[in-house]
Parts: C-alpha cells; structure tokens; sequence
C-alpha cells in the first residue's frame, strides 16, 4: 500500500492534533499574489491569511511564485498546497496546516501565469519576500507588465506590500518601479501613483530552512508524508503602514494580530539593527568556529553576553522603539530556541548584501554621540576572517554570496598583510556607505580586532574583549 501524503484528499485524515483549515478553496480565486514563495512566507504572512480565511472572508487566498527554482512549486503542488508547520517555544509545541496557499507559479518559467494572476479581478494585494538583493529591474518589469495588463482590463489598484529586511521597503519598490518604466509607460505610471498603494512593512519571524528531522518530525505528527514541513518559532510580529487601496483591510489585519500604524520605521530599525544586526555577527562567528546553529552560539556564555552588550550598548541608543529592552530580552531568547536549527550558513548567506542594512548606521550613531563602537568593530573583524572561508578546525565552506569572488580576494591577503587587507574592506563603499570609509578610528578599531581574531581566535577574542571595560 502507498504511503500517505499531505493533500487536499487526505486533509481529514491527519491526526486530530493539528489543526487543520476547515475551508476549501475550489470555488474562488485568490485574493493575494506573493511573490518569493520561500519558508519565510509560508510560515508568517500566509498564515496571517489563512486566518482571515478561517474567520470566513474568502478574499485572502495566495497565488505564490516562485521566482526561479521550480523544486519547491513542484512539492507543494503535489500537495495541493498544502504543508504543515511546527511551532515551538518554551511553553511547548504544536503543528499548523495552514490552507492559504490556493495556486502556484514559477516566474522564470511560467510568466504568463504570473502576470495573468496580478491582472486578474480577484486579485487585491501582491506581496514580496524576494530578499534584499532580489530588488532589481526585472523585478520591476514584472510588476509593470502585470500592472499594465491589469490597467488595461479596467480592474482596481492594488496594495503592494514589501516583506524583505529594507528599511523602507515600499518606498524602494515603488522607486525602483518609476526607475524601470519606459517613456511608453508614462500613463501606466500615473494610474499606479493614483490607484495602488505601497505600505512600508516590517515582518519578524524565525524560520529555519526545512530540514529531514522537521519532516520527520511532521510525519509523525501528521500520520503522513509532508515534503514541505517547516519549523517555526511562537513569536511572530508583522508592522505595517496603514497605507491601503481598500482602508477596512486595516481593521481585519488588525484583529489578526498585525501592528497597522504610521510609525514603522521604529520596528524596522529595531529589527534591522537588533535581530538582523546580532544574527549576522553570530552568524559569522559560528561559521569560524564550527558552530552549526544560532541556538549553539547563543548557548556560549561569552556569545550571549557579547550580544547582549551590542545590543544595549551599541543599537539601542540610536532607536526610536521605546520597548527596545523587552525586545532585546525576548530575542535572547528567541536565539536560545532549541527545535531552530538556524543554520549559521544560511544566515550569513549574502553578507556582502545584509550587513550594510544592519551594523553602519550604530556604528555612525555611536562616533556621532563620541561613543565606543567596539562590538561592531569585533564583527567587522570577524567578518573579514570568515571571508578566508575556512573554518579554525580546518573545515572550508562555501562564500554563498553575490560578491563572494572580490571578498575572497580581499580577505586571501589577510594573514599575509593584516592592515592592507582591513583597508581594503573597509573602503568599500557598497559595504559601509560613503561616510564610514573615511573614519581612521574605524579602521584603527577594526584593524586591532582582527589582529585579535587572527592570533586568539574567535572565542578567544570574545573573552579578552569582555574582560575589557567597554
């Protein structure tokens, strides 16, 4: 006999445990088109939607794209759409099976499709998870297609919402948008200025890639085969401006949970800067030294005090969030989530396009108020020392990053030459702005850390710089 596996037909015989969707989508069409259908999404925004789904209000199906790889389409289409997510935290764990996920497409292969589903009537937002670098022109150029064929058949405006780690991820999409359209877009772009609505977002979650212990673990929970379970934590947040084609969406994401204000810019900062900003220096440092998950960095005494203290110390004076405390604390333990098994690679998978977003606006805040900087002086180091892309056991490990080639380059020459090698990072306006570059205390600080690092390791360095009064 087969093996069962998750689907629309064997919905009603998954174990009585998970809770499950009670709708069915066989008669509407979607409501949201998103595009970046990776873990991210399916365990934060869809099931935001999926609970608007289930309060009754059949407008807020996906349409999820893939933007190039069709290997996970293709599993989640055999399933109907359908996978399980496990949340876990301290107060214990329990399985999901959201069933906001209507259609699919992929856009590199199926761009009719997706330009079909943003024209078409039902359609009311568009969503993005692409990551930050995937902010490009034919990112662009596929809005303004589906958005010209949607212009041309009479239908409404839509609200495109950002979900990607950019501080004013609206603006930027919008931006990018007006820098694409061709001069025969001209009346394109006044009915999109006119009628869609581009709300900056903020979204916190952690999702680990999928894993065969996760799979494992919901085939167990399940009573059957998921190829597409994910792993997710309890906490989640979703800000976002309240900027809407049609107003009373804020009232209904409301009362789902989702923070609808005018003042995201706190949230995102706060988030960029804290999480993003913490994650990327662990990141980096359980890659040197061996370590495999956040949850293992964060349980070293000296890696949980060092964040603790960059946090404190480094970020937080330059926020706007007044709960910065509580939220720093809550992210110690969010870290701390034994079942995330957030892997170090994956977080520091594109650095080169990350860390600008997230340590030089501290660093700036902190010379400007006459501060020590040394936490982000530390990382900076620590990243350089990760671009020689072998491990302090020996073990080498791949540069997943659009600038892998010139940091490679640069960071070859560190052994043998130290302060030209920081120099020649830290004059890398792509990396820290236009004003960093010029600061000699930066690179006197960073130089200094990386001989550290070069000579006591990563941990070593960590404990001499807690026995320092910083």
């Amino acid at each position: 006999m087969p093996e069962l596996k998750l689907s629309r037909n064997t919905l009603s015989l998954v174990s009585k445990s998970v809770q499950t969707p009670a709708y069915t989508s066989t008669s509407q069409q979607p409501g949201v088109v998103h595009l970046g259908l990776g873990a991210f999404h399916r365990a934060h925004q869809a099931m935001v939607f999926d609970q608007l789904l289930r309060k009754g209000d059949m407008r807020w199906g996906i349409h999820g794209v893939g933007m190039t790889q069709p290997g996970l389409v293709n599993k989640l289409r055999a399933q109907d759409g359908l996978y399980a997510v496990r949340i876990a935290g301290a107060s214990g764990l329990e399985w999901h099976v959201p069933g906001a996920l209507w259609q699919t497409s992929v856009a590199s292969t199926e761009r009719p499709n997706v330009l079909k589903a943003i024209a078409a009537n039902s359609t009311r937002w568009i969503t993005l998870t692409v990551t930050e670098k995937g902010y490009t022109a034919a990112l662009a150029q596929l809005l303004i297609d589906g958005l010209r064929l949607r212009h041309a058949a009479g239908h409404a405006g839509l609200t495109i919402a950002s979900c990607d780690n950019l501080q004013g991820n609206g603006h930027k999409l919008k931006a990018i948008i007006h820098a694409t359209a061709s001069s025969q877009d001209a009346e394109l772009m006044k009915w999109i200025d006119a009628h869609c609505a581009f709300p900056c977002s903020m979204v916190d979650r952690i999702v680990p890639a999928a894993t065969e212990e996760v799979a494992a673990a919901a085939k167990e929970a399940l009573g059957m085969q998921d190829e597409c379970a994910l792993s997710t934590e309890t906490f989640w947040e979703w800000v976002i401006e309240d900027n809407f084609v049609d107003p009373s969406d804020a009232a209904l994401l409301s009362r789902c949970g989702v923070r609808v204000t005018s003042q995201v810019h706190s949230y995102e900062e706060a988030k960029l800067r804290m999480l993003n900003g913490s994650h990327s220096a662990m990141a980096l440092m359980g890659a040197i030294t061996g370590r495999a998950y956040i949850a293992d960095c964060i349980g070293s005494d000296h890696i949980q005090e060092f964040v603790h203290r960059l946090m404190t110390q480094e970020v937080a004076p330059h926020l706007s969030r007044v709960d910065w405390a509580d939220y720093r604390d809550a992210l110690i333990q969010r870290f701390g989530n034994p079942f995330l098994k957030h892997s170090v690679h994956q977080i520091a998978t594109d650095s080169s396009q990350k860390i600008p977003q997230r340590w030089p606006p501290s660093v700036l805040g902190q010379i400007a108020k006459g501060e020590a900087f040394e936490h982000h002086a530390l990382a900076a180091a620590v990243f350089l020392r990760y671009t020689l892309a072998v491990d302090e056991k020996g073990q080498t490990y791949s540069l997943n990053d659009p600038q892998a080639e010139s940091l490679k380059a640069v960071g070859a020459t560190q052994v043998a030459t130290p302060e030209a090698c920081v120099q020649a990072l830290l004059c890398r306006e792509d990396l820290w702005g236009t004003v960093l570059p010029q600061s000699m205390a930066w690179l006197e600080r960073v130089t200094y850390w990386h001989h550290q690092v070069l000579y006591l390791g990563v941990d070593g360095s960590l404990q001499y710089f807690l026995t320092l009064d910083t």
